[in-house]
């Protein structure tokens, strides 16, 4: 396929006279342009002028098969022949069906239910709506109350915001929809911080967990909803669970039946090696959220799914869900998961991201030798490397002096030596990465070195 020519001036500034981009401050795009990105192939992306990238983010946790596949253009141009769309409101097509008979199959237990939705955030809006109304269907109205995580991101629509843990993304919005609680999260780098357990990951992790059952029992348990968790925790840094977390907070949950609300929208689909994250820390939710890799991103789809126990109310009579979306369960969407979904079978993707999770881990761990790098952690292909003004006390940068670390220098210096990946200060300063599950150890070394590079440039600038 020949390459379309773009004029880079041209739509630079289209950009600046129109495009509003998202979580970005549009001063940059006004004073000094936007990188135009044009096209991907493996686990390489392309700007407007040529230059390659190595996609360290899978574009945003989403692209895990990797770019390029021309399998999935042809099945969504397929099934757009052949029905390009219809909803899912008291009607069905067969790539709905089949897809939610897939991801049932696919999910532990009894979630057998699956809600489709067109992304993340509504997943989970989706799960906070259908929480509250399954316990008014129980006789139970007033448990409407969410518990989250300290710094957790849990999306953007008014309902999901309530459960987001970052007051920077909440506070210009307010009042947002009342209900949502915090508790710490598990990043045990920085357990003395919270006053917990600091030589002990098990002794943390029950601590962490126990901080839920703390924040229960003083909203009340009749009060209290749903448990809102990711399998690795994303803003903040990747913190994944320590062994047991999991164990105790399904515990907690059930003494108080309180629902417990797997957010997998980064997790699924092989991030962790496991189609359901949840499946590799050993427990089983009353709800699964997922989105971003189902379609590795070739369509835009997401998924709420739930257990039976859920679904009981509305299986007879004449209650109904009054919610949904035009384009949830979209047939082109569908269409391309199932595809997308064979290609995780048949190259054994999964299997891939368990095999060489250590190696990736190791290749990271590197990085420690510099002073700026003060911790490694993730699980799977997803890892954060959290960046320190001072190794041994740990002390992190004030506001300006991460300003000036990540917007100003890592961001761009990052890019300009070939990685894309995320510079997030949304907690303390991290960098963050997701590669398409395609890759391997060689690539592995190349992402090291190019973060040594620029990490090595940023000590040198403190």
């Amino acid at each position: 396929m020949t390459d379309t020519v773009y004029d880079n001036d041209a739509l630079q500034q289209k950009a600046k006279d129109h495009l509003w981009m998202h979580f970005s401050r549009q001063s940059t795009m006004e004073t000094s342009g936007v990188p135009i990105i044009t096209r991907g192939q493996g686990h390489h992306i392309y700007d407007v002028q040529g230059r390659e990238y190595f996609d360290g983010l899978a574009g945003l946790f989403v692209v895990n098969a990797g770019h390029g596949r021309a399998r999935l253009a042809e099945v969504a141009a397929k099934q757009a022949e052949q029905l390009a769309f219809f909803p899912i409101w008291s009607y069905a097509h067969p790539s709905a069906i089949e897809l939610a008979d897939r991801l049932a199959g696919y999910a532990p237990a009894d979630l057998n239910r699956v809600f489709f939705s067109t992304g993340g955030g509504e997943a989970v809006e989706t799960a906070f709506k259908l929480a509250k109304y399954y316990w008014k269907l129980q006789g139970r109205p007033t448990k409407h109350k969410v518990i989250s995580r300290s710094v957790a991101y849990h999306g953007t629509p008014q309902g999901a915001l309530a459960i987001t843990g970052i007051p920077g993304m909440k506070e210009m919005f307010e009042p947002v929809t009342p209900g949502g609680f915090r508790v710490p999260n598990t990043n045990f780098y920085r357990a003395a911080e919270m006053g917990a357990p600091a030589d002990d990951l098990e002794a943390f992790g029950l601590w962490a967990a126990n901080r839920i059952e703390e924040m229960i029992l003083f909203e009340g348990p009749e009060t209290v909803a749903a448990v809102f968790l990711e399998p690795v925790q994303n803003s903040g840094g990747c913190f994944p669970p320590p062994p047991g977390y999991f164990k105790r907070v399904r515990e907690i949950c059930d003494q108080y039946d309180v629902l417990l609300v797997s957010d997998e929208v980064i997790c699924a689909f092989g991030r962790l090696g496991h189609m359901f994250a949840c499946d590799a820390y050993g427990y089983v939710p009353d709800m699964i959220t997922c989105a971003k890799a189902m379609t590795s991103g070739y369509s835009p789809i997401g998924a709420t799914i739930v257990s039976e126990k859920i679904y009981a109310p509305f299986a007879e009579g004449n209650t109904s869900f009054y919610h949904g979306y035009t384009f949830g369960g979209h047939p082109v969407s569908a269409a391309v998961a199932l595809e997308n979904l064979d290609i995780f079978e048949e190259e054994k993707l999964n299997e891939r991201v368990l095999e060489n999770s250590p190696l990736f881990r190791a290749e990271l761990e590197k990085l420690l030798d510099l002073p700026i790098v003060g911790d490694v952690r993730g699980d799977g292909y997803f890892f954060g490397i959290e960046l320190v003004k001072d190794k041994e006390t740990r002390e992190t940068f004030d506001d300006d002096e991460s300003e000036r670390l990540l917007r100003g220098f890592l961001s761009k210096a990052l890019f300009d030596a070939g990685l894309y990946c995320r510079a997030d200060d949304r907690g303390d300063p991290v960098i963050q990465l997701a590669p398409p599950l395609t890759i391997g150890p060689a690539e592995f070394a190349e992402i090291e070195q190019k973060l040594r590079g620029v990490l090595t440039e940023a000590s040198n600038r403190l």
